[in-house]
């Protein structure tokens, strides 16, 4: 069942709007609605509905979408979605460490297209979807290409999200003049005061296992759940055209900054060649075990290497957030 929240009205770029979260209590989705309220925006949120697949391409996943258009999961998302002006798709289930399964493609992949229909027949203006960087997997430099080589189940589902609406986007039928503009954020690696991953993070931050790979000036994608919700409510909002696909903006941060600011200690620095020997290593052993170790080994490759991005349309757009990470991980650090 929808719900609404009215805060005070404020000055949006398309003036007032209606958005319609799905996925409002979950960690990105919370953040948002509080960010859009504090904005004066009218903010409906609905439970995403639950859906399973054993889809393995975006083509499957699409005729299967398709197909639940005279359900009553499809029929309630078109009503709950007339009259919203922006739909943001931030439900799904973050499970980087977990395996292959029907609930984890049918949260990550298959929802997003069913979501991308109902927004369509209900006239939706704007569609945002939250995705992840980690569909680009451990390149050096991520950015807002579809290029994906994801590398773990959560990672794979996440990609066959952006290629299902990529799918969508190419229909002739969807190019009409009426059609809803679909939109996918990457997120980054996204962390907040209370999330299981910025907790350990700070344990780690402030143990004597906080290292990075020489010479530690490498940048990072970490970045503050603060900055990921007024980028997507600017993304959301934005009076011109927004790419197909955006990826959420560096906060500036290089990997030794991040564990100083996490553990307030200076991490130490190991010869790049033995972190990359060791994380080698350590893929080996966790795609015997069926990719059972990739989330952790991923972690920690992050926090060695980093990882760049490519600047994109938010610095084109001058679409771009305060940096908060630095505070927000003191912050965590103070609370631990």
């Amino acid at each position: 069942m929808a719900t609404d929240a009215q805060a005070t009205p404020g000055n949006d770029r398309q003036g007032p709007q209606t958005w319609l979260v799905l996925g409002a209590t979950g960690f990105v989705g919370s953040a948002l609605v509080a960010e859009l309220l504090a904005r004066g925006t009218r903010v409906t949120t609905l439970a995403a509905p639950r859906l399973r697949s054993d889809a393995s391409t975006a083509t499957e996943l699409l005729t299967e979408a398709r197909g639940k258009s005279q359900a009553e999961d499809f029929t309630t998302l078109v009503q709950a979605f007339t009259g919203v002006d922006v739909v943001v798709n931030a439900a799904g289930l973050a499970t980087p460490g977990g395996g292959e399964s029907a609930e984890l493609t049918g949260a990550n992949a298959l929802l997003p297209a069913v979501v991308a229909l109902a927004a369509h027949a209900a006239g939706v203006r704007r569609m945002v979807h939250l995705s992840s960087a980690s569909v680009q997997g451990n390149r050096r430099v991520i950015d807002e290409s579809s290029d994906r080589s994801p590398f773990s189940a959560y990672s794979r589902a996440k990609a066959l999200g952006e290629e299902v609406l990529e799918q969508l986007a190419a229909d002739a039928q969807w190019t009409a003049p009426a059609s809803s503009a679909l939109v996918t954020v990457r997120a980054t690696s996204v962390q907040g005061p209370s999330r299981p991953t910025t907790v350990s993070l700070v344990k780690v931050a402030s143990s004597p296992l906080a290292s990075v790979a020489s010479p530690g000036t490498a940048p990072t994608p970490v970045s503050s759940i603060h900055g990921l919700a007024w980028f997507v409510a600017e993304a959301g909002q934005h009076a011109a055209d927004v790419p197909a696909l955006v990826l959420q903006p560096w906060e500036g941060l290089s990997v030794t900054e991040v564990l100083a600011a996490a553990g307030g200690r200076t991490p130490i620095k190991l010869p790049a060649w033995l972190c990359r020997a060791v994380l080698n290593v350590g893929y080996l052993l966790s795609r015997l075990l069926g990719e059972r170790l990739h989330g952790p080994i991923r972690r920690v490759e992050l926090m060695w290497f980093g990882q760049a991005q490519t600047p994109g349309w938010a610095e084109s757009a001058g679409v771009l957030p305060a940096a908060a990470v630095s505070a927000l991980l003191e912050q965590a650090r103070s609370g631990s």
